[in-house]
């Protein structure tokens, strides 16, 4: 949908402006007038990871006057086979000051500003009304729940754009002139139906196509030129090298956004089923490896993906993937004689697959807080972590 410009052109540009962006000006879509738009945007990027990086990146090479960063994380080593804006020498540094510097080497004519905080209902209005547009490159559906209302009651635009494995999807939202998120996705998936990019993966070079196109939909919003993916759907394949557009139209039955709610609460992290099954069957790694070295009798359950186990183990686990317990396929193989206690990465996957043992008849099953990536941060530090 072709739109007017976002924001009003700057007064001027100077003449290390005109050197540095004539590639911009020498396009007639774009010229003095769309170049000085650039120069008087205020653009938000909410998370500085796998999209945020190229758009941030992006952004600042093309002259947008202001952006700021959302982003409470610090680097991890993980975080560099797709981060591009943060380098080794960042590793353990603030995720914002990083990405602030690189964005100042690449040009030192933008303003940077930081909220080095977590997104939530009490700050997102008072963040999000410093800024023209938002771009949102987050990983759950809590912030992105919260990311469209809020943009929905201040009435401002934002790109999404979302990432897994060898997929991607991007999109731009206004309610004022289409619709808005929750058109597309009206409730979130059930907790732990769609892993996210921690569990399941995702290609690299895939931040930079999807990172690049949100980057392309700001550019098009500030400027007003060409047809933005407001009410359109774009979704990349990777792998088969696709891209294909879906029309996205607003309901006219959904409920109106009138307010900000509890979105973990909304989104479920964890069901319910989960965290009544974990309450007082949860143990720590502490715990599991005082139970190994007593010589208790007990059968440990690694409910992760074959490919996770490749990566680091813990010693004894049996691999049986998650699903296979929800779905059943797996409960005969568990032992009827013995405790049973179930891992994952982290703690949520266990949580749900304990849920489901439990309500098969395992009364005495329990389930490891923190997963193997607590016991290799405090128990084998000789482990890998992923």
């Amino acid at each position: 949908m072709s739109l007017p410009p976002l924001v009003e052109p700057a007064a001027d540009l100077s003449i290390d402006e005109v050197r540095r962006y004539s590639r911009h000006l020498i396009i007639p879509d774009v010229g003095m007038d769309g170049q000085k738009r650039l120069k008087n945007a205020k653009v938000l990027a909410v998370g500085a990871g796998g999209l945020g990086s190229p758009v941030l990146m992006y952004l600042a090479a093309a002259g947008v006057g202001t952006l700021g960063i959302v982003e409470f994380d610090t680097v991890d080593e993980s975080n560099l086979q797709r981060q591009i804006i943060h380098g080794q020498s960042d590793v353990g540094r603030s995720k914002a000051e990083s990405a602030r510097d690189s964005i100042k080497e690449i040009n030192p004519l933008v303003d940077v500003r930081l909220h080095e905080t977590r997104l939530d209902s009490s700050n997102v209005e008072e963040i999000f009304s410093q800024y023209d547009l938002i771009v949102d490159g987050t990983d759950n559906f809590a912030t992105r729940y919260l990311v469209n209302d809020a943009c929905v009651l201040l009435g401002k635009p934002y790109v999404w754009g979302s990432i897994y494995r060898f997929d991607g999807q991007v999109s731009v939202f206004w309610a004022e002139h289409g619709p808005n998120y929750r058109d597309l996705y009206p409730v979130p998936p059930p907790p732990g139906m769609v892993p996210s990019c921690a569990e399941g993966g995702v290609l690299g070079v895939l931040c930079a196509t999807i990172g690049a196109i949100q980057a392309t939909e700001a550019v098009k919003l500030l400027t007003g030129i060409g047809d933005t993916l407001l009410g359109r759907l774009m979704v990349y394949d990777a792998l088969e090298m696709t891209f294909r557009t879906i029309k996205i139209r607003k309901d006219p039955e959904a409920e109106p956004i009138t307010g900000l709610i509890d979105y973990d609460a909304f989104c479920g992290v964890v069901s319910q089923e989960a965290q009544e099954a974990a309450a007082g069957s949860t143990i720590t790694v502490d715990e599991l490896k005082d139970m190994m070295d007593a010589g208790k009798d007990f059968e440990l359950i690694d409910v992760r993906e074959p490919n996770e186990y490749e990566i680091v183990s813990i010693p004894g686990a049996r691999l049986v993937p998650k699903d296979e317990i929800l779905s059943g396929r797996a409960l005969s193989s568990l032992p009827q004689d013995k405790p049973i206690v179930l891992h994952c990465k982290t703690g949520v996957r266990s949580a749900e697959a304990l849920a489901a043992v439990k309500a098969a008849g395992f009364s005495d099953a329990v389930h490891v807080q923190g997963g193997v990536t607590a016991w290799a941060t405090r128990i084998d530090k000789a482990l890998p972590t992923y």
